[in-house]
């Protein structure tokens, strides 16, 4: 389990985190949801350590993680998978040499098992015959496939997605949605995924947190968003319906 507890983010004058607490579950997916700007991106990165926090606590299981130095932060990080938005591939490694990357910097495997390591990743999210394949000669379904492909090859306790579904046609991000769905319970991680997809929201969303200005709004879960009586979140579940349809007449 992840907790945030009391935290305070801000950038000059601008305060973009305000207060936040919550705990996020092992075993399911949790979903940060809210407008661009709303402070979820931040909130990911504070998690994973990419922002430093003003003032509060993160919590690892029983490790106060933002409190930790470099090296012993780095320990924690050995346990992290992450799925960036746009899938941040090297574009001059090849597929196999992507996924074997983190192996590589974290792990004394020999090249056999970290060979026999990707190619078990790879199989696992449907990427076949593609090793010796460059990002650039893949779509963008492939390229968050493998990119999900090297988060997981660590075989890690915690799972961070940064909006997954960016760039995808729906089909190919339903398909990711129940991609990242599997993994999270077959291998028990804690999965946060940093999204503003509803479709993701009622395909996926175990653990829906929605943040407005900084501020945690409301939290629950997929079948509960709908009876909401928060209405800054029914206002953002309605445009989101609202483009949708938008998006499909074309207009």
């Amino acid at each position: 389990m992840i907790r945030v507890i009391n935290v305070n983010k801000s950038f000059d004058d601008n305060k973009v985190l305000d207060n936040v607490s919550v705990s996020f579950e092992p075993g399911k997916t949790n979903l940060i949801i809210g407008r661009s700007g709303s402070g979820k991106t931040v909130l990911l990165k504070a998690i994973v350590g990419l922002h430093d926090i003003d003032s509060g606590e993160i919590w690892y299981e029983n490790v106060l993680f933002n409190k930790l130095g470099f090296e012993e932060m780095k320990e924690i990080r050995k346990e992290m998978g992450m799925l960036f938005q746009g899938s941040a591939l090297f574009d001059s490694l090849t597929v196999e040499q992507n996924v074997r990357f983190p192996l590589d910097m974290f792990t004394k495997k020999s090249m056999e098992e970290k060979t026999d390591r990707v190619n078990f990743c790879l199989n696992r999210v449907n990427i076949i015959n593609a090793n010796r394949l460059f990002p650039s000669e893949l779509s963008g379904g492939m390229k968050k496939s493998v990119a999900i492909a090297r988060a997981i090859s660590l075989n890690p306790k915690y799972l961070f997605c940064d909006e997954p579904n960016s760039g995808l046609d729906p089909l190919t991000a339903i398909l990711i949605d129940e991609l990242i769905k599997e993994l999270t319970e077959e291998y028990s991680m804690t999965t946060i995924v940093n999204t503003h997809d509803m479709n993701s929201v009622m395909e996926i969303g175990e653990k829906i947190v929605f943040i407005n200005e900084g501020v945690l709004c409301w939290e629950g879960n997929k079948d509960e968003i709908l009876k909401s009586d928060c209405a800054i979140l029914n206002d953002f579940v309605f445009a989101n319906a609202l483009a949708k349809q938008l998006r499909a007449s074309g207009r």
